[in-house]
């Protein structure tokens, strides 16, 4: 088998494409023949070392194909289906071996390439909007980068909740993305101030709620933009990390609320990942959500992929595809 690899941090050169030998499934593990890879700033985060990994370690922690093999103890899949799945990381390879109970079926209707494409930033998108800060009719969400991988799944299931959304766009193009994924107002932040334009739109109220993937740059604006006791939910640093924050701040500006989730705690057991995934592919199959797929690169390209996904220029998922 085939594996993009880091033997130490650093940029999209520390990626190498290597041979290395097929494993066995253990036990309780399957053996996935890997069709499609999600690219995802985590793994920008890991291959740099601004997450700390042990090394050599393959990238990667999504992905879809078919189980090839089972472990003794495996009951919940068999040789022959097609399964995504998402959190387990050696994702950027021809094959993986994957706990069995990390395997989500992936539903007659949808295509594999879209099961890998939906899978993190999807259940993403329905814990932040549906536990982190539960939407309900009546509010108003500030959703950044809302023509990204996530922005755009998480503009359509806040609509589907019933909420006002205001998205964050750097192009007019990616803001018709935005407009087409349900969001009622979009903001072009290279051109004018969201802060300004988020208060002109809620006439000084301020919105319940901004998901912020951006960090560091959007951090304090973030913030002003809360009414009082509002959530800021910050769940990316695609900008770098946000400084060290005075709690007496969100004092000062209402009473706010300040989470940095992380998608492992809203998937701790099979049922809940069984649920969200169920939901989302679900979506997918129905048509009641899009998922929108930029740019697909080989396997052996992975550091074309990190250096697209760094430029920020893309507008939906980018996929590895092995060969």
């Amino acid at each position: 088998m085939n594996a993009i690899r880091v033997h130490q941090p650093g940029g999209p050169e520390a990626l190498r494409y290597e041979e290395i030998p097929t494993p066995a499934p253990g036990p309780a593990e399957a053996l996935v023949r890997l069709e499609a890879i999600g690219v995802n700033f985590v793994d920008i985060y890991q291959r740099s070392g601004l997450y700390k990994m042990a090394l050599p370690f393959t990238v990667g922690s999504e992905a879809a194909g078919v189980v090839e093999a089972v472990g003794g103890q495996v009951t919940a899949v068999r040789p022959g289906d097609r399964v995504a799945y998402t959190g387990v990381l050696g994702a950027y390879a021809t094959h993986a071996t994957v706990p069995a109970d990390r395997l989500v079926p992936v539903p007659d209707g949808v295509a594999t390439r879209t099961a890998a494409a939906v899978m993190l930033q999807g259940i993403t998108a329905h814990y932040l909007s549906h536990s982190t800060y539960p939407l309900t009719a009546g509010d108003t969400a500030l959703v950044h980068a809302a023509a990204g991988g996530v922005g755009l799944l998480l503009v359509q299931m806040a609509k589907m909740r019933g909420a006002r959304v205001i998205g964050t766009t750097s192009t007019a193009a990616k803001a018709a993305l935005a407009r087409e994924a349900g969001a009622d107002e979009v903001i072009l932040y290279t051109q004018q101030d969201f802060e300004a334009e988020v208060k002109r739109l809620t006439s000084g109220r301020g919105v319940q709620v901004v998901y912020d993937s951006v960090g560091k740059t959007t951090f304090d604006q973030s913030l002003n933009c809360l009414a009082p006791r509002g959530y800021l939910v910050l769940f990316g640093q695609s900008s770098g990390p946000v400084p060290p924050v005075d709690p007496q701040v969100l004092n000062t500006k209402g009473s706010l609320f300040l989470t940095r989730p992380t998608m492992a705690h809203y998937i701790r057991t099979r049922e809940e990942l069984l649920a969200r995934a169920g939901d989302v592919l679900g979506w997918v199959k129905s048509g009641r959500l899009r998922v929108r797929i930029d740019r697909t690169f080989p396997l052996a390209d992975a550091a074309e992929a990190h250096r697209y996904l760094a430029s920020r220029q893309s507008a939906g998922k980018i996929l590895l595809i092995p060969s």
